[in-house]
């Protein structure tokens, strides 16, 4: 566990502007830097960097944060791990607290469950590199598949020994316990003994997208008819198999880099590509391809090549796969490679250049794929031939983009040389049936041939004033919180002669304490939840720390929290952004009195307040025309007469609807 010293070491080195620097090209704009985000597609900068604030926002995305929550986001790192990477750019030692039995039986179970895993990885590791078996055995398969050493120890493979209980006695003696152990699979609980689920096998440990180690997968390297020749961990807290692609750790960066992730089978399939120098490449280790594994490649790409051996019974039963990739909406194409190769060992005879070439041209779009594979089998066969076109209408049929069904279609009727009318039609009649068994589970999703009466757009927008209003009020919060300003307080005190006169009084406050007490005074929360919830935050962390530091206070928000108050704090710099000076438009900023400004907009916020409960009084007397309403009347005088103190105060005349 990394000590908070060390957090707070990175909090205070660590500068946005050179965190960001490494990752996008930034462009001085006065006192704060723009450029290209790097979470979307675009030609115009809408990514804003404020040094001052130690703060970014992308205003295409809507993410924001500090350097931290930039780190996490970009490169797909958890909270550690983004403090790790940071304490490394910036020379900061990283200290770090050592857990002791005590300590580990009172942590939580999942992170108990993840000490296990680690443990287990480095176990194996250990064995492969230091034990007689494991070398003679597991280092000398790794290297007769023509694995390196540094491919070994990145990928972390390792070895577990021909012993019943080898492991689990190691992990018992250190202190883990045994419940945990059988709970990520790797001992198995017998009626009066335990012993080892991976005995005998070469480990490869499965890791999340952060790093940490969820389970493993175990090949057997014996002729043992008997023993799976791969054993994968059972499914637990933390490893979901369906949820999981193998090598997803280490090609994240190049996926989102490169925009493009190569799917294959097996392990050892993406340690080859990998060391090749193809580092986009992930596994669905050897099950079928599921939707969440396809949403895991979606957060970090649209697009999706999927490798295949020459195996046609393989290929077959694959199709099924690449319409789940359709259905989520990316783009897919696929490649095969010669009859008797697979990733694995094409890659590991061919030279990086050529490899990159052969995938470049080998990829075909999906439907040209499914065509030339159907077609063997349908050859000179009418009815075969057209259970292909259905076939393939029924893949593009789970495409959510309608242009893009659309030009599926035109080349589906090219290929195929069938009128594009018989394909629409046929088209038409699979969403239709899509339809109907979607209402009878009580889902209707709206499809490509629905049509829909534009609504009319409304010509005049309307802003929404008490949401200005709230919004304001954070903003003042989150800038000057904590400075102490002059307020005047006004109250009611007798005089000499026993006359009650009003007393102007100047005290002071710090800006939060008067916010504070003037809502409290009316009973006033804010009606955005959202507001309410960071200004409810804001209170109590001025309450409870003696000085106000925007990283610590962004650090211990949740991410939409932290978000809302990021473009809250950006939106000075959004107008940057317009570059608005360059065309003589000059933005108002705030230049008046703190303690002037705070006073202007809690005022007007309590006169929008009464000027609707006013609305509502008047909409109550007409219609209820017939009953008395004399209460309800007196109530809106005195509520009237409350607006003109309100107007006398903030020096100006509002307006008020009749």
């Amino acid at each position: 566990m990394i000590t908070k010293d060390t957090i707070d070491k990175v909090y205070e080195t660590a500068r946005v502007e050179e965190v960001i620097g490494d990752f996008v090209l930034l462009k001085r704009a006065g006192s704060n830097f723009k450029g290209l985000s790097p979470f979307s597609d675009e030609r115009s900068p809408s990514f804003m960097v404020s040094p001052a604030k130690g703060i970014w926002k992308d205003f295409s995305s809507g993410k924001g944060g500090n350097a931290i929550a930039f780190v996490m986001e970009h490169e797909h790192f958890s909270y550690p791990e983004a403090i790790r990477y940071l304490a490394k750019k910036y020379n900061i030692e990283i200290e770090e607290t050592e857990l002791t039995n005590e300590q580990k039986e009172i942590a939580n179970e999942k992170e108990s469950l993840y000490l296990v895993t680690e443990y287990a990885s480095k176990y194996f590791q250990d064995i492969l590199f230091n034990n007689e078996e494991g070398k003679a055995i597991g280092l000398t398969y790794f290297k007769e598949r023509g694995f390196t050493t540094e491919t070994i120890k990145k990928f972390k493979l390792g070895y577990s020994p021909n012993i019943w209980d080898a492991f689990t006695k190691d992990a018992l003696n250190k202190g883990y316990k045994l419940e945990f152990l059988e709970k990520v699979g790797l001992t198995i609980l017998g009626e009066d003994k335990q012993f080892d689920r991976f005995k005998s096998r070469v480990m490869f440990p499965i890791e999340s997208m952060s790093g940490r180690i969820l389970g493993f997968g175990g090949r057997i390297l014996t002729n043992d008819k008997k023993a799976a020749k791969y054993l994968n961990s059972p499914e637990s807290d933390l490893y979901h198999k369906s949820k999981v692609l193998y090598g997803i750790f280490h090609a994240k960066q190049h996926i989102a880099k490169l925009d493009n992730c190569f799917l294959v089978e097996g392990y050892t399939d993406v340690i080859q590509m990998h060391q090749a120098g193809i580092e986009n490449v992930v596994s669905s280790s050897g099950t079928a391809l599921t939707p969440d594994q396809i949403r895991l490649i979606n957060r970090l790409t649209k697009n999706i090549t999927v490798l295949f051996d020459g195996d046609a019974a393989g290929l077959r039963a694959s199709l099924r796969g690449i319409d789940l990739i359709l259905e989520e909406g990316m783009n897919v194409k696929v490649c095969t490679f010669p009859d008797g190769e697979d990733p694995d060992s094409f890659a590991k005879k061919t030279p990086l250049q050529d490899l990159v070439i052969y995938l470049q041209e080998n990829a075909k779009d999906f439907i040209q794929f499914k065509a030339s594979l159907l077609m063997n089998d349908a050859k000179n066969d009418p009815i075969k031939k057209a259970d292909l076109i259905r076939e393939m209408v029924t893949s593009i049929s789970k495409i959510p983009d309608r242009i893009k069904k659309e030009v599926y279609i035109k080349e589906c009727s090219r290929i195929m040389d069938i009128s594009e009318e018989v394909l629409f039609n046929t088209l038409a009649q699979i969403v239709k049936k899509d339809i109907q068994e979607l209402e009878k589970k009580g889902k209707v999703e709206q499809t490509a041939f629905e049509v829909h009466k534009n609504e009319p757009i409304a010509t005049i927008s309307t802003v929404d004033i008490q949401n200005e209003l709230e919004h304001k009020i954070i903003e003042i919060l989150l800038l000057y919180g904590n400075i102490e300003e002059e307020f005047e307080d006004v109250y009611i005190k007798a005089d000499e002669s026993g006359n009650m006169i009003e007393v102007k009084e100047l005290k002071l406050y710090k800006v939060h304490q008067r916010i504070y007490l003037s809502l409290q005074e009316d009973e006033i929360e804010l009606s955005n939840p959202l507001f309410q919830a960071i200004y409810m935050n804001l209170i109590e962390y001025f309450q409870q720390n003696e000085n106000f530091e925007l990283e610590h206070y962004l650090g211990q928000l949740s991410t939409d929290l932290a978000q809302e108050v990021t473009s809250i704090l950006m939106n000075d710099e959004r107008d940057m952004l317009h570059n608005w000076e360059a065309k003589h438009i000059y933005v108002k900023h705030k230049d008046k009195s703190i303690g002037l400004f705070v006073s202007e907009t809690i005022l007007t916020l309590r006169w929008f307040l009464v000027n609707k409960i006013i609305q509502e009084l008047k909409t109550t007397v007409e219609k209820n025309e017939t009953d008395d309403n004399t209460e309800s009347l007196e109530m809106v005088m005195d509520y009237l007469g409350l607006t003109t103190v309100f107007s006398k105060k903030l020096g100006r005349v509002i307006s008020r609807h009749n």
